[in-house]
């Protein structure tokens, strides 16, 4: 399915260096920075596209996600749990670190409409021993749900009242109500066995529509609030892996992708796999990512 306008669209590759596992694409308004994270590389990349600069923070292990946080630093889910980065020094600060567990590693990650993190865990073998975990500002966190494969395609619509969230390996996007911080009535809401792919990272727009990379079937799907499928676009590379809307005014799609995850169950064969993308061209905008809230006193501030 496409639209008149999307013979507009332009994708251009940004950055010097692909990634092996590019994930978690995520525009910093106040500094006019794209931060993006290289999984397997274990590394936080940056390109501010006003003056082309980029670099990139190390990180002690695998990264899944990053969020922003209202005093400057990143929130990120790395193996063992979830740290404060400082993206000027590269220094981390532990915030929520859980028993020690070889079998599950953090993966998919968002900060909600209320400021909290909400990160999801996967396990190593793809083994059902993933939880989704929600850390607020002081460091303490609950569990919001379990049993969980490879977690992905964490979202929330503009109002932060439904949360979308899948295990990829089911094979469809699940919508639950958020009010009060309590998941509620799930339901399915896009079923992306139809394309044939699993669906991973996932980001909303103004409109609250649904956008999901079908990483492996090289397509980005849109979806309206309802779950009706609006268009079906072909994405920059063969393994498209998260979007998120950024830019000035907030109209350019970014698009992660994968070169090599290391596990074996994703290698791309694209001449620019791995590549960070923006497109332009799409006629919609997105949403000024939330901030974490940090808890004065709290281990947020240690």
């Amino acid at each position: 399915m496409t639209s008149p306008s999307d013979a507009k669209i332009v994708a251009t590759r940004v950055g010097s260096t692909p990634d092996l596992l590019g994930e978690s694409p995520l525009w910093d308004d106040r500094r006019q920075r794209l931060y993006w994270v290289d999984g397997v590389s274990r590394v936080i990349r940056f390109h501010e596209p006003a003056t082309g600069a980029e670099g990139q923070i190390a990180t002690p292990s695998i990264i899944g996600s990053i969020g922003l946080c209202e005093d400057g630093r990143l929130v990120a889910g790395l193996f063992d749990g979830i740290y404060l980065v400082d993206p000027d020094s590269g220094t981390l600060a532990p915030l929520h670190v859980p028993p020690k567990n070889e079998r599950m590693r953090f993966n998919d990650g968002k900060v909600d409409r209320q400021g909290r993190f909400v990160c999801g865990g996967m396990g190593i073998f793809a083994e059902p021993v993933g939880e989704l975990v929600r850390v607020d500002g002081t460091g303490q966190a609950e569990v919001l749900a379990n049993g969980i494969r490879i977690s992905n395609s964490l979202c929330f619509s503009p109002d932060g009242r439904t949360m979308y969230f899948s295990d990829s390996l089911d094979r469809f996007v699940r919508a639950y109500d958020y009010e009060n911080g309590e998941l509620a009535r799930p339901r399915v809401f896009a079923d992306t066995q139809q394309f044939n792919s699993g669906p991973d990272g996932a980001t909303v727009d103004a409109e609250g529509q649904v956008w999901v990379a079908l990483v492996n079937v090289g397509k980005i799907a849109c979806f309206a609030p309802s779950g009706k499928l609006e268009r079906l676009l072909p994405a920059p590379t063969d393994m498209p892996s998260c979007l998120a809307f950024g830019g000035p005014d907030l109209a350019t799609l970014y698009v992660t992708s994968i070169k090599d995850s290391g596990s074996g169950r994703a290698i791309s064969r694209h001449p620019q796999g791995g590549y960070l993308f923006a497109v332009d061209g799409l006629g919609v905008k997105g949403l000024a990512e939330p901030r974490m809230r940090l808890s004065a006193g709290g281990k947020a501030d240690a």
